[in-house]
C-alpha cells in the first residue's frame, strides 16, 4: 500500500503550538473526519518531514504520540498506518478537547459578567451560524 500524500494545514513556527503538536492535531483531524481511513499508509518520517519542511525528529515525535493514543500503528519494514480504531479515538479526543474548551469559555464568560441567559443565547446563535456554514460547505 503506497503512503498517501497528506493535506495538512501549513506547519509554521508562527502558528500556535509546537511544530510536532501542529502535526499531531492535523493528523488527528484527518483521521477523525474520515479523510484518512483505517489501514491507510502514512508517509515515512523522512518523507513527511520533507513535505512539511520540518525535522525528521519532529515527525517522529508526532507519530509516537499518535501511536501512544492508538490512532496509528507501525509495522517494522512496512511503514506506519492508520489504526482500525483511529477514527473513533480521534473523535473521542476531539470531543474531550471541545468539552475542555467549553468549560474554559463558560468560566471566562462568567468572569466577564455575562449572565447565564446571555451565554445560552450566545451559544445558540453560534450553533445556528456554524450549522449554516456546515450546510453551505456540503452543498
Amino acid at each position: 500500500m503506497t503512503p498517501k500524500k497528506l493535506l495538512l494545514p501549513q506547519i509554521s513556527p508562527a502558528a500556535p503550538g509546537t511544530l510536532y503538536q501542529q502535526i499531531v492535531d492535523g493528523l488527528r483531524r484527518e483521521i477523525a473526519e474520515g479523510r484518512l481511513r483505517p489501514g491507510t499508509a502514512l508517509p515515512s518520517f523522512r518523507g513527511l518531514a520533507e513535505d512539511l519542511l520540518v525535522s525528521v525528529i519532529t515527525v517522529k515525535r508526532a507519530y509516537e504520540e499518535l501511536e501512544r493514543e492508538g490512532m496509528i500503528y507501525r509495522r517494522q519494514g512496512l511503514g506506519t498506518f492508520v489504526a482500525d480504531t483511529g477514527a473513533d479515538r480521534g473523535r473521542e479526543l476531539q470531543q474531550a478537547r471541545a468539552r475542555d474548551l467549553l468549560h474554559e469559555a463558560v468560566r471566562e464568560a462568567i468572569d466577564a459578567g455575562i449572565s447565564p441567559r446571555e451565554l445560552v443565547q450566545l451559544v445558540q446563535s453560534l450553533i445556528k451560524r456554524q450549522g449554516a456554514r456546515h450546510v453551505a460547505a456540503r452543498a
